[in-house]
């Protein structure tokens, strides 16, 4: 079994943070991972993709290859179009549905959302406002992986959630605790879809 995914987004939105929540918890459960370098992550505001391979076997490369991803995850709508011609048939796209305009000529709002939602297998949930509203502005990124976790074949949604706890430790019970939320209002928000 594996799982390929294309992490996607604006510098500073938290697209590492999910990565390395998700690489914690396969290397907990002894599973195989692969990830590739990390693109524009030292520039705030640059955009930040990131090939992120899972597998219970040996993984030969770090790329994923075109029309192969299982998913994309994206922090920002505009960004997860541009990995499209990456993902599979079958693929899932989970994605913010708050752009982040750091372009002149960013798109329509409009039809981008039109395009996002033409796909087949989507999630498009706004979860800039689903932090703000319960107090967990920094956390939007964390709402973003609990809804993706259903979509995750190789990784059970507990096993991520316990990765969050992990992960944020050494920041607090406090910060685990919010990040925990975080989780469960994008996995609840996912559930309440009926996929």
């Amino acid at each position: 079994m594996k799982t390929d995914i294309i992490l996607s987004g604006v510098g500073g939105q938290g697209i590492l943070s999910i990565a390395t929540i998700i690489g914690e918890a396969a290397l907990h459960l002894g599973l195989n991972l692969k990830q590739a370098e990390v693109h524009g992550m030292s520039q705030r505001g640059g955009d930040v993709q990131s090939n992120l391979r899972l597998s219970d076997a040996p993984i030969a490369s770090d790329l994923i290859a075109l029309g192969t991803a299982d998913m994309i995850i994206s922090l920002e709508p505009m960004e997860a179009l541009r990995y499209l011609p990456y993902l599979s048939k079958d693929g899932w796209i989970i994605t913010s549905a708050a752009p982040f305009k750091n372009i002149p000529n960013y798109p329509d709002e409009e039809k981008l959302m039109q395009e996002l939602k033409s796909q087949p297998h989507v999630v498009v949930l706004d979860v800039e406002n689903l932090a703000k509203e319960n107090h967990m502005p920094k956390s939007a990124n964390v709402i973003l992986l609990g809804a993706a976790a259903p979509f995750l074949k190789i990784l059970d949604a507990e096993v991520l959630r316990e990765s969050v706890g992990r992960i944020f430790a050494s920041k607090g019970e406090e910060v685990v605790q919010m990040n925990y939320r975080a989780f469960d209002i994008g996995h609840e928000y996912v559930k309440q879809l009926k996929f």
